[in-house]
């Protein structure tokens, strides 16, 4: 391992937020795989979709997380970077996977309108049928799992350091 940290969950269960948090007590540096992806593609997530289709979308997506190369990183991912089996195995092996478990309720309290937050999801998909989809998946990658319902951003990082420590 690497001495990284990687943060997965739906959008809106706060790995951006976080993820930043966490870099200042633990003394390390912040990625946030979203802003990687815009930065190499020139555009907004949300564009990229519509650009690419969910299916280009979720290729380079998995391609951009499974060349992360760091060390003593906080690494906030995508909420969709689980559908890259590539890009998971390879984040596990250069760090530890955290996921942020949160209820349907309150991420779509959190998220608002999902096409305008860059979500990537099938246009006949309802928001609980991608939760629903993609819990497991977290489940699968995670190494650890903080349910974060409720809990402040302070709090939960003042937990997971006592945790990880």
């Amino acid at each position: 391992m690497d001495n990284n940290i990687i943060l997965i969950g739906m959008p809106g269960a706060g790995k951006s937020t976080l993820g930043v948090v966490l870099a200042k007590i633990f003394g390390m540096r912040f990625l946030d795989s979203d802003l990687l992806i815009q930065e190499r593609e020139g555009m907004l997530l949300c564009e990229l979709i519509e650009r690419e289709g969910l299916d280009g979308f979720l290729a380079i997506e998995g391609e951009v997380n499974a060349g992360i190369e760091a060390k003593n990183t906080v690494i906030a991912t995508g909420g969709s970077a689980v559908y890259s089996a590539r890009a998971m195995e390879h984040l596990k092996e250069i760090g530890t996977v955290i996921y942020l478990r949160l209820s349907l309720k309150e991420i779509k309290e959190r998220v608002g309108d999902a096409k305008q937050r860059g979500i990537a999801m099938r246009p006949d998909q309802s928001f609980a049928q991608l939760y629903e989809e993609r819990c497991p998946l977290y489940e699968k990658y995670a190494d650890i799992v903080f349910d974060v319902e409720g809990i402040s951003i302070e709090n939960l990082a003042e937990m997971m350091r006592n945790q990880l420590i």
